[in-house]
């Protein structure tokens, strides 16, 4: 039994057809055109998620200085960390960047800051980024 099925494997071309290459290759060619536009986006959505994520730190840092202090923080950027009064509160994500800081405030709920991501979709300076104010929290699209 086993000597019949070597001598018929012997007997037999191995190996794909033309056609059967062909096939596969246009498989996998559908399945590129529909996997790649899904993919970019996905990066657009994660540069949208770096702006939210800095805007959200940065706001949350800003309020928790009214608590202490009666006027409004200096918010600067510097060697890729967010710096309030000088003291870093976090790091910047990459492409993000300050947009509007607090400058002058009477009370302690009149301070906004904002940040843009032009590599994102929703977050693009032209598109007004994301800001955080201590009125409305985070806002996508609303400039300060």
């Amino acid at each position: 039994m086993m000597s019949r099925i070597r001598q018929q494997m012997a007997k037999e071309d191995k190996g794909f057809t033309l056609i059967e290459l062909l096939v596969v290759m246009i498989i996998i060619g559908i399945l590129a055109a529909i996997a790649i536009p899904i993919f970019m986006n996905q990066r657009k959505k994660a540069q949208d998620s770096a702006a939210k994520a800095d805007v959200s730190t940065l706001g949350k840092e800003i309020a928790t200085w009214y608590v202490d202090h009666t006027d409004y923080p200096p918010v600067t950027t510097s060697n890729g960390k967010y710096l309030i009064d000088g003291e870093p509160v976090g790091n910047v994500s990459a492409n993000v960047e300050l947009d509007s800081v607090p400058t002058s405030t009477t009370k302690s709920t009149d301070w906004c800051v904002s940040v843009f991501n032009d590599e994102g979709d929703a977050t693009t300076a032209a598109n007004n980024g994301v800001s955080y104010s201590a009125e409305n929290g985070m806002q996508v699209g609303v400039a300060c």
